[in-house]
């Protein structure tokens, strides 16, 4: 087995126990990614090799004095291109911000870093995160780690790709619509959305309405997902509605080895399917869902069809009065002259001319809305444990192609109309993971999303990773 295909866990093992260096760690990940990169567009910004190499050194001599920076000392990590890191371009995937480089760290990147690992770059996303599919102006289009003709998925495109290729150790993503689900999903890989304030965020501009989105984790398996999620997870009193404490229970990688071991297998999950046909589906789906469920049923799990005590259409109708609204409010600045308007991918200038003309009648009915759909997920969980749901309503596209317009005979009439699977979670604020549950005749991944209540991450994972070890 070579270096690039440890786990994370058993990468940061291997080098404390000093059975290979930082320096041969570094080496080889920068091998791999030149003989991968090219074909997959994943990484950017990477930066000087001899420059990589010398602090990989630097952080053998403080092993060699018995000084170790945390779990992740030494490890190669590129973060996501929307996430600020101090010194190296943060571009978003914009033109407008091509040149951007911030002169700090945001509050994931800070947290990361201090646990040992070394920024050797960062990963592809679409201009802005907008839509799963990993395409820019700036860097070019990230492809499909199975198959190159076909999208990645997005926004944490660059990520999953990264992760799945053995470019990355682990991965970080973020998460509005999906982000962290979806190209998981569609690589095969483990995709974490933290509940909401699991993971704060700073700098924000709003830290108390526009508060939808989160960073996360992605990994090969769930021990790595979890040990980057205790990472990045703790409260910070700069973003004042994050949940208090730290996940104690990932500390180190046998706290978090602990904590997955053990499950009670007779959790009772409620199986949402397409929402009684409400979502389009590509054919081969929910087939393979379901594939995924008898696991879970084997395990001693009672899957249980489920819906919601609400009309699906009515969230959507909410949902993109949210997103409008928000996404304007971030977008507008940036907008300090009509010519501007000319360098934003026209999916950004959608949203911005639409949450522009959100009354604020319009807005206080979506926040009914969504609290009234906030009592109908409860109301579920009174009955199950987790709700299952694909992660993805159709399977990676051409990558040519810059959004699914139909599904069978059915138009999608936003550009994020085939994404509507991941809003639910997101909405709710609501911890899901993706866990992956085969390919297709292609040769295509596919994911299912299992969703748990809010602030039950760990019991979450815990479910997650006795299916892990029941499919490996």
């Amino acid at each position: 087995m070579s270096i690039t295909d440890l786990s994370a866990a058993q990468l940061s093992a291997a080098i404390h126990a000093r059975e290979m260096s930082c320096r041969e760690v570094m080496s080889a990940y920068l091998v791999r990614i030149d003989e991968c990169n090219p074909a997959v567009n994943a990484i950017v910004s990477l930066r000087d090799a001899d420059q990589l190499l010398e602090e990989a050194v630097t952080c053998d001599e403080e092993l060699a004095h018995g000084l170790s920076r945390g779990w992740m000392h030494g490890m190669p990590q590129a973060i996501k291109d929307l996430a600020e890191t101090k010194g190296l371009r943060t571009t978003n995937g914009s033109r407008l911000l091509a040149d951007w480089i911030p002169p700090y760290d945001c509050l994931m990147v800070t947290r990361m870093k201090a646990a040992g690992c070394i920024v050797i770059g960062k990963t592809n996303v679409p201009e802005f995160g907008l839509g799963s599919h990993t395409f820019n102006d700036v860097f070019g289009t990230t492809r499909n780690a199975f198959d190159n003709s076909r999208a990645a998925g997005g926004s944490s495109g660059g990520a999953a790709v990264a992760l799945a290729t053995n470019m990355l150790p682990v991965a970080d993503g973020s998460d509005y619509m999906g982000s962290l689900r979806n190209p998981a999903a569609w690589n095969g890989i483990y995709g974490f959305r933290p509940s909401q304030g699991r993971v704060p965020s700073w700098p924000e501009r709003d830290v108390y309405l526009a508060h939808m989105a989160t960073e996360g984790a992605m990994g090969r398996n769930v021990l790595d997902v979890a040990l980057l999620l205790g990472t990045q997870a703790g409260y910070d009193a700069r973003s004042p509605l994050s949940l208090p404490g730290r996940l104690e229970e990932f500390a180190t990688i046998a706290d978090a080895t602990a904590a997955l071991a053990g499950d009670r297998h007779d959790r009772r999950i409620g199986w949402l399917g397409d929402l009684r046909g409400y979502l389009a589906c590509e054919p081969g789906i929910l087939e393979h869902c379901e594939t995924g469920l008898r696991t879970m049923s084997d395990l001693g799990c009672l899957v249980e069809p489920a819906m919601f005590a609400m009309e699906p259409a009515r969230v959507w109708d909410a949902w993109l009065v949210w997103r409008n609204f928000l996404i304007a409010a971030a977008l507008v600045p940036l907008l300090t002259d009509e010519t501007k308007r000319e360098l934003m991918k026209p999916e950004a200038l959608w949203e911005i001319d639409r949450g522009v003309a959100v009354t604020a009648a319009q807005l206080s009915q979506a926040a009914v809305e969504r609290t009234a759909f906030n009592h109908a997920v409860v109301k579920l969980f009174d009955h199950f444990d987790v709700l299952a749901i694909p992660t993805a309503q159709v399977w990676p596209f051409p990558v040519e192609q810059r959004w699914p317009t139909h599904i069978g005979d059915r138009e999608m009439d936003t550009y994020h109309r085939w994404m509507e699977v991941t809003t639910y979670a997101t909405l709710a604020g609501l911890p899901a993971i993706s866990v992956p549950v085969g390919a297709d005749e292609r040769g295509l991944p596919m994911g299912m999303q299992l969703i748990g209540r809010h602030a039950r991450d760990v019991d979450l994972l815990r479910l997650a990773a006795a299916y892990e070890r029941a499919v490996r």
